[in-house]
C-alpha cells in the first residue's frame, strides 16, 4: 500500500526499508510541526503546498520539490485540494543534502516520483536500485531555486507570525502593523532589517509574490489573485509579477 487514504495513520520511521513512498490527494490539511528519522523529498504534482522549517516559510507549486533532511523541524499546509508525493529515505545508506533544498522538477525527475511513490511497501530493496540511483543523479542535476521567505523572530511579531498561515491573510501596511505591535515604523524596519535581511515593505513584496505562486497553483484566474492580494487593477498585479519572476502570472505557471 502506497496510497494513503484520509485520516490513515503513517510513519515512514516504522519501515526498515531504504526508501519509502506515499501518494494521497487531500482537501485542507496542516501537518502541524513535526520531524522524520528519515530524509523526505515533498511534491505536490497538482496544488500548492506551504511549508515552514526553522525560521522560515516556503511555497511549493507543482514546478518544484523539496528536501527536509532527517531531523529537520517543519511544517506543511495546504489550503485547497492537493495531490502530492513524498518519497522517504534511509539516509545512513545514501549522501544526500544536509540541508532543505528545492529544486525544479523536470519531467524525468516528476516520472521517478510519481513511480517511487506508488511503489508497495514492501518492494524487494534490489528492485528499487536502479530507480533510486536515476532519481539522485536528476536531483543534483536539477536548478536549485528558493521560494523561501524568512520571518522574523522578535518576541513584538508573535501575533504576526501566527497569522501567517491563514489563507485570508494579507500583511497590513507598516502604519498598520507598527500600531499593532506598539513601535514606531523605523522601529518596524530595523527589526525586520536584522531577522530577515529585508525592510518590511521588501519582505510584504516577497510575500505578496509567494502567496500570488500558490493562489495560481489553485487555479485561481489571474484577476482574482490580484484582487485577493490588494493590487489595483489587473495590469498592477501582472506588472508586479513579472518585476518579481521576468514572467507573466500565465507564462510562469505553464512553466
Amino acid at each position: 500500500m502506497a496510497i494513503l487514504q484520509l485520516g490513515m495513520a503513517f510513519d515512514a520511521d516504522a519501515f526498515s526499508a531504504s526508501v519509502i513512498g506515499i501518494a494521497a490527494d487531500v482537501g485542507s490539511h496542516d501537518s502541524g510541526v513535526h520531524r522524520h528519522g528519515k530524509g523526505q523529498l515533498l511534491y505536490a504534482p497538482q496544488g500548492c503546498i506551504t511549508f515552514a522549517w526553522e525560521d522560515a516559510i516556503g511555497i511549493l507549486p507543482p514546478t518544484k520539490a523539496v528536501w527536509i533532511p532527517p531531523h529537520t523541524p517543519h511544517r506543511a499546509v495546504m489550503t485547497n485540494v492537493v495531490a502530492y508525493r513524498s518519497l522517504y529515505f534511509d539516509c545512513s545508506r545514501i549522501v544526500a543534502p544536509a540541508s532543505v533544498t528545492m529544486v525544479d522538477v523536470n519531467p524525468l525527475l516528476k516520472a521517478l516520483i510519481d513511480k517511487m511513490a506508488f511503489w508497495p511497501w514492501d518492494t524487494p530493496e534490489a528492485s528499487m536500485t536502479h530507480s533510486c540511483a536515476l532519481f539522485w543523479e536528476e536531483f543534483y542535476a536539477a536548478r536549485c531555486h528558493s521560494f523561501r521567505l524568512t520571518i522574523p523572530v522578535d518576541r513584538r511579531f508573535h501575533g504576526f507570525r501566527q497569522q501567517l498561515f491563514r489563507p485570508e491573510f494579507l500583511p497590513p501596511d507598516i502604519d498598520s502593523l507598527a500600531a499593532t505591535i506598539g513601535a514606531s515604523t523605523k522601529t518596524v524596519t530595523r527589526l525586520f532589517k536584522r531577522d530577515t535581511g529585508m525592510s518590511y515593505q521588501e519582505w510584504r513584496q516577497q510575500w505578496r509574490l509567494l502567496k500570488a505562486i500558490e493562489l495560481l497553483s489553485g487555479a485561481l484566474p489571474v484577476s482574482e489573485v490580484g484582487f485577493r492580494l490588494g493590487f489595483s487593477s489587473d495590469s498592477a498585479f501582472i506588472a508586479f509579477f513579472r518585476k518579481q519572476t521576468g514572467k507573466t502570472p500565465r507564462h510562469f505557471m505553464q512553466g
